[in-house]
């Protein structure tokens, strides 16, 4: 199988030529303008790889498992045709990217519908005021389990500088858990009640583990090899893109400098490990500083595991070029299991960069979000999978969202009604749970206040689609009105997934001034599958004319389904030029943008 060094997901654009290189590979063109556009052409078909040593049938996208890497700069306009070539519907969604006033693009079956087999869709959203790192995935159908996911870099324009040293390389590490079942087989399961049980591993850029324990780890399995300079510093983007298990990320005896999480420029702190949960991003900065007498591990673990853990860890290997030979002998250890605390309190101390510029010249500061008056609050209690209507369903707030045949977006668009409620209650009901269409009606404008209740035995993740949020509180018990005397009202850090722990509560807050319908969903794939998520509903009373209308290639189903004209969407490129025709325009196009030097 192909491990990323072999397809440029090795993260090292040392050189013109590596970025060059990976965009040949991964076909963009870059145009010049006041905002440059970038195209891609996707095809995401079924490829066989063996990353367990076990030959499955993945998703994979131009071949590669995982995707190739989207890297972009703030500001810039992109345009991906994704041709379907897998035998079901598809979205992609982009985790993190906010597509400001443009929800058409999101990737969600609340707003779009899906691609079917055998069109092709082509995506166009502007990466509006954003810096930072995040991955996109298939969003429909528990298709993430199967892969079809890649890394996005958004990095900052030249004029707003980093707030650290221009590190000598970038490292984009996928990890996540894995099973040997088909995704199908594993929807199957949860459709009817059945856990997902124990991963059969975790994996690290589409990879298995380096063989660190011969009992455990069979031979043959391709790892993933790190190859670095000493003395050098690299930024390594870590996202958890597996289903359901958080994971513990560290270095054998190399600190973790963490710099940035999903678009925020946080406090720079050193850490031995940190916990990554299902759908979070972290960028840190490690310097190789090391004698290099052998190679190090890069691990991640899992954490918080209902039920002993006895399958492989997902191993790579840090390899200096002045290495003395092979790494041997057992993993660096772990946290304490049994200390619960540990994790909260690690995530508590990841602070905002108050003084930092990122995607504007600004200080992230000086939004003071603590000063803002709260407009609405909503306490958001999950419950385990349970029985609704002879259904295995989980809840939010009692109610497991059922997406309607027509998107929502959709249907708000043409005045459609019936399709969808604006009742999502802000407290728990005092009533049986019920499988509902119900959107949180949210005021443009307003500043909410969302209190996560976590009534489940198992760590959650929640991703607000259209935001960056500020995670002002978290603890265990059960949330008052008085757990408010804990928040942090100056440097909470801002992103757009975050940790609810079994038994506890997380507060976060987020200013309204997105108008779209955007997803808010458990990250955890099997919970998500089963109901819970719903979506904040932010309408503009006001005619806006820089939001963005309905796309002309829109794609229209269930009530809609008439309005569908007879568009080229059965394999066809509608605007990207294929390499073989467009060389010259891409290194042109790259130069130009790269360097800046040229002006048209």
């Amino acid at each position: 199988m192909l491990c990323y060094p072999l397809n440029c997901y090795g993260g090292f654009f040392f050189t013109l030529t590596i970025l060059l290189l990976c965009c040949f590979v991964n076909n963009i063109v870059v145009v010049v303008a006041e905002d440059p556009y970038v195209y891609y052409d996707w095809t995401v078909s079924y490829i066989t790889a063996n990353p367990l040593g076990l030959k499955q049938k993945v998703i994979g996208i131009n071949g590669m498992f995982p995707g190739p890497i989207l890297n972009v700069t703030t500001n810039w306009n992109v345009q991906i045709n994704v041709k379907n070539h897998l035998d079901e519907p598809l979205l992609l969604t982009w985790n993190g990217i906010q597509n400001r006033k443009n929800s058409w693009q999101d990737g969600v079956l609340g707003t779009n519908c899906p691609i079917p087999a055998g069109w092709n869709w082509t995506y166009k959203f502007q990466v509006k005021d954003q810096i930072g790192s995040f991955f996109y995935f298939p969003s429909t159908d528990f298709q993430r389990a199967a892969g079809g996911y890649g890394g996005i870099i958004v990095n900052n324009r030249d004029i707003i500088p980093l707030p650290f040293g221009t590190p000598d390389g970038d490292i984009i590490l996928l990890i996540g858990d894995w099973y040997k079942k088909s995704h199908k087989e594993l929807r199957k399961d949860v459709a009817v009640g059945s856990n997902l049980g124990v991963p059969d591993g975790i994996l690290v850029n589409g990879c298995g583990p380096y063989r660190y324990d011969e009992k455990l780890v069979p031979a043959g399995i391709s790892f993933q090899i790190m190859s670095v300079e000493p003395g050098k510093t690299y930024r390594f983007r870590v996202h958890n893109v597996g289903i359901s298990t958080s994971l513990n990320f560290r270095i054998q005896k190399h600190n973790l400098l963490l710099v940035e999480t999903e678009g925020s420029y946080t406090v720079q702190q050193n850490y031995t490990d940190m916990d990554i949960h299902v759908g979070q991003s972290y960028s840190f900065l490690v310097t190789m500083d090391q004698n290099a007498s052998s190679d190090y591990y890069i691990v991640a673990s899992p954490r918080y595991f209902n039920s002993t853990w006895t399958k492989t860890d997902g191993v790579s290997i840090l390899h200096y070029s002045n290495s003395m030979g092979p790494v041997s002998g057992p993993l660096p250890d772990p946290p304490n299991e049994s200390d619960t605390f540990y994790s909260m309190t690690q995530a508590r101390s990841i602070r905002w960069n108050v003084s930092a510029s990122a995607a504007r010249p600004n200080p992230q500061g000086s939004f003071k979000y603590g000063d803002i008056t709260v407009t609405d609050v909503y306490v958001i209690v999950n419950r385990p999978a349970e029985l609704i209507d002879g259904k295995w369903r989980t809840t939010l707030n009692g109610i497991s969202y059922l997406p309607p045949s027509t998107p929502p977006k959709l249907a708000q668009q043409f005045k459609v009604l019936g399709v969808y409620k604006l009742d999502f209650p802000n407290r728990p009901m005092d009533r049986h749970p019920k499988v509902d269409t119900s959107l949180i009606n949210c005021t443009f404008k307003g500043f909410i206040e969302i209190i996560f209740q976590n009534n489940d035995t198992v760590i959650h993740g929640y991703h607000l689609d259209g935001y960056a949020f500020f995670v002002v509180g978290m603890d265990f018990g059960v949330w008052t009105e008085n757990s408010r005397g804990t928040y942090n009202k100056w440097d909470g850090v801002a992103r757009s997934t975050v940790q609810v722990f079994p038994g506890a509560w997380t507060a976060i807050l987020v200013s309204l001034d997105n108008a779209g319908i955007w997803n808010l969903r458990s990250e955890n794939l099997n919970s998500w599958y089963l109901g819970q998520e719903t979506y904040l509903s932010v309408v503009n009373p006001e005619i806006d004319k820089t939001e963005f209308s309905i796309p002309e290639n829109a794609i229209y189903c269930g009530l809609l389904s008439s309005l569908q004209r007879d568009q080229a969407h059965r394999y066809s490129y509608n605007e990207a030029p294929s390499v073989s025709t467009s060389s010259a325009t891409v290194l042109l196009g790259l130069v130009i943008v790269v360097f800046g030097k040229l002006i048209w």
